[in-house]
């Protein structure tokens, strides 16, 4: 059985520099799906110049950020010493813990010298029991994330996140969660099945596609019912397209989320805000 579709959305976007910037979680309908809170997509653009300063480093506290360039590159740098520079195609994933500053930069990959920039940033949600641990950082290049070829050359899947069929990425998770982009060639479709109680959402980044018999636009945001069912992408353009699928398991905490904070009570957004100005979390060196 196909799953059923609960809503879709283009959400906001916002100009940063040469960067146009889409918030796509949270939205007007879904502040979650599973543990992840917060999606931003980086639209493809030219950056002409590589320039030596962050994006303006802030706190946070209570999750772990992940970012996917798919094409250009990041460094990271924060207040914990780590520091890390990935290029298209790689990961970086901060957890943030009981509080730290970080700062990225966002630069054309100076390794294959391609003027264009697009990715995605992520939070995820931690477990109250895991929030208070310490800031960890871990930086992925591409030729380190598992993927694995379609049938009959359909196209491809990588798991940014979780795993998928024996592929298993490194990235720690702390409840059940999914993270996949899949690139399907022109013409061609790729099913996923989904078990009971999961939540699930699709990202269209490059083009329309058609998810269980209908066509959703480019830029579109869809979350599915959490019914146990069959995802179905096909690929009507001539072209190949580009699809993210990301999940898991509720998230049945509380949450409370105030600026770059999410954590479980409001007592604890105060705290977290009383020690970042005490100086807590430290400093980018």
């Amino acid at each position: 059985m196909k799953k059923k579709t609960s809503f879709s959305t283009k959400g906001s976007s916002a100009d940063l520099g040469p960067l146009s910037i889409s918030r796509m979680l949270p939205n007007r309908y879904a502040d979650k799906v599973g543990p992840f809170v917060f999606l931003d997509y980086v639209a493809p653009a030219i950056k002409e110049t590589i320039t030596k300063n962050g994006m303006g480093a802030h706190p946070h506290r209570g999750i772990a950020t992940l970012t996917y360039i798919l094409q250009g590159e990041v460094e990271h740098f924060d207040s914990a010493g780590n520091t890390g520079e990935i290029h298209s195609g790689g990961v970086q994933w901060m957890k943030a813990g009981n509080g730290i500053i970080h700062d990225e930069n966002f630069n054309y990959d100076s390794q294959t010298h391609s003027k264009y920039i697009q990715g995605f940033q992520f939070w995820i949600n931690l477990p109250a029991k895991n929030k208070a641990e310490k800031p960890a950082h871990i930086a992925i290049q591409a030729n380190e994330v598992p993927e694995k070829v379609l049938s009959n050359e359909d196209g491809w899947i990588k798991v940014i996140v979780g795993n998928y069929q024996g592929l298993i990425f490194i990235i720690p998770t702390y409840s059940e969660q999914f993270l996949y982009h899949i690139h399907l060639e022109a013409g061609k479709q790729f099913s996923l099945k989904m078990e009971d109680k999961i939540e699930v959402a699709a990202f269209l980044p490059t083009q329309n596609v058609v998810l269980n018999d209908t066509e959703f636009q480019k830029g579109e945001f869809v979350e599915f019912d959490r019914e146990a069912g069959e995802i179905e992408l096909k690929n009507a353009s001539d072209i190949a397209i580009d699809i993210l699928i990301f999940g898991g398991e509720e998230y049945t905490e509380p949450v409370v989320a105030e600026g770059p904070f999410v954590m479980n009570t409001q007592g604890e957004i105060a705290d977290a805000y009383r020690d970042f100005y005490a100086g807590k979390y430290g400093k980018i060196k």
